[in-house]
């Protein structure tokens, strides 16, 4: 007779399960560690293919690479390409840039700091990813770290290349991680250092201030909230009037509040509508059922006042501070709300996230690494690289944006645009002048600086670079 010990037979290997996976050994701190190193890998290709086709996005790059060409070597940042005698200090407040130094003297070239920039991003990256993948487990936390690493407000800043909110967005990371882990001196500590990257940071600083003491039930929230403030009336009333040459906050008319209450409309423009929208959308809408989303205010606030129709939308640097505040805004309410507790519903909302910053990928910076050969073409390299050898180490050059950021590690570089004294050498980029004569650039700086000769040294069909006699 069969027993039923002898006819029972072992179970069927059963396929891996979510809870496996979320058990698994790999540390989260490793997960986190690996998705931020993919970011760092990613931003940094993105970063080389501008740099080595010669791409440049604005003169910010070759500002801040004189500044830290300055502190590297112990002086101010007296930069030439804001205007003679320049304080940039007087320009924006963040002297937490001097942090750039270190780099900078180890490897002198404006390419640096668009690597110390993916370097920093990518820190937050991992901050993100590590508490999402505490709070919601392993698979979740890992959607949620590739949404946030591809955010197109990140995005945005690798593409508009280096600006000092590369240092704001990892303390905004570990200020945000700390208050929801409820490590309030920490979370104190990362805010408080935001008020020295830029002055209107400090407004941000008064509202998470108040997030904190609405959850921490303590002073030590309204002591930040003061703190913020109090540097915010600082340095837009003191500081950066007594550095400016203007002997003002250089920024301050952008503030319209009379355009505003005159146009209540103009809130409503389609860009400034889109941007809103969009923050929300990258969280598929998570971040509204979360108070941390109040801190993104100030920073709305100040762009949408502004009648510049740059600050309205999703390019350039400004909406890379949101990213850290909506993001751990969604892990906020996806941990603490009753009605999102189920694993499947968690990983059903990181996945929906990583999917729309996949998608929305198409339309910003790194949709352009599927077609490298059109977005950052090579056919000029060449003729590039010859202007910049017409241009002796040393010496003092007026330029546009074009090769500006090549030439300030090695030279004393103005814009063409202010009134400069007597350079040197002039390049210009030439080539959106068709038919102009090989001697445009020595005579147009002739022009500019009387009693000046100067002589073309170099030129084709590109650029024009001219030595003064």
């Amino acid at each position: 007779m069969t027993t039923a010990q002898e006819t029972r037979r072992p179970a069927p290997a059963s396929p891996p399960r979510l809870a496996e996976f979320q058990h698994a050994t790999t540390t989260p701190l490793a997960l986190s560690g690996i998705v931020g190193a993919l970011a760092f890998a990613v931003y940094s290709v993105f970063s080389w293919l501008q740099w080595q086709s010669f791409t440049i996005r604005s003169w910010d790059l070759g500002i801040f690479t004189q500044l830290a060409k300055d502190y590297a070597n112990l002086r101010p940042p007296i930069v030439s390409l804001k205007g003679e005698g320049y304080n940039l200090l007087g320009d924006h407040f963040h002297p937490l840039l001097v942090l750039l130094a270190p780099f900078y003297r180890l490897f002198p070239n404006a390419y640096t700091l668009l690597v110390v920039q993916n370097m920093l991003l990518a820190v937050s990256v991992v901050v993100v990813c590590h508490f999402a993948i505490k709070r919601l487990g392993k698979i979740t936390g890992v959607c949620l770290g590739v949404a946030y690493a591809l955010s197109w407000g990140m995005q945005s800043a690798i593409d508009a290349q280096f600006h000092e909110i590369a240092f704001a967005v990892p303390l905004l990371a570990f200020s945000l991680v700390a208050l929801l882990e409820e490590r309030w001196r920490s979370a104190w500590i990362w805010a408080s250092l935001l008020v020295f990257v830029k002055e209107d940071l400090g407004l941000t600083v008064f509202v998470i201030g108040l997030v904190m003491a609405w959850r921490a039930r303590t002073a030590a929230g309204l002591w930040l909230s003061a703190w913020g403030v109090g540097w915010f009336i600082l340095t837009t009333k003191v500081i950066l009037p007594a550095m400016n040459p203007g002997d003002k906050w250089a920024y301050q008319s952008q503030l319209n509040i009379a355009g505003l209450l005159s146009d209540p409309a103009s809130l409503f423009h389609p860009d400034k509508v889109t941007t809103v929208l969009l923050l929300i959308a990258i969280t598929a809408g998570l971040c509204l059922f979360s108070p941390l989303t109040l801190i993104v205010l100030p920073t709305l606030a100040w762009r949408f006042l502004s009648e510049l129709p740059v600050y309205w939308g999703q390019e350039w640097q400004y909406s890379a501070v949101l990213m850290p505040v909506v993001f751990c805004a969604a892990i906020d309410a996806l941990s603490r709300r009753k009605v999102l507790n189920s694993a499947r519903l968690r990983l059903l909302m990181g996945t929906t996230m990583m999917l729309l910053a996949v998608v929305l990928s198409s339309q910003y910076a790194l949709g352009k690494l599927a077609d490298p050969a059109k977005h950052f073409p090579t056919h000029t390299v060449a003729s590039s690289q010859s202007a910049l050898a017409a241009v002796p180490d040393g010496v003092t050059v007026e330029t546009d944006i074009s090769l500006m950021s090549y030439l300030v590690d090695r030279t004393e570089v103005y814009w063409i645009g202010n009134q400069n004294p007597a350079p040197q050498y002039v390049l210009i980029d030439v080539s959106g002048r068709p038919g102009l004569s090989p001697t445009a650039a020595a005579t147009e700086a002739e022009a500019r600086f009387p009693g000046t000769r100067f002589v073309t040294v170099y030129a084709d069909g590109r650029y024009q670079v001219a030595q003064r006699q």
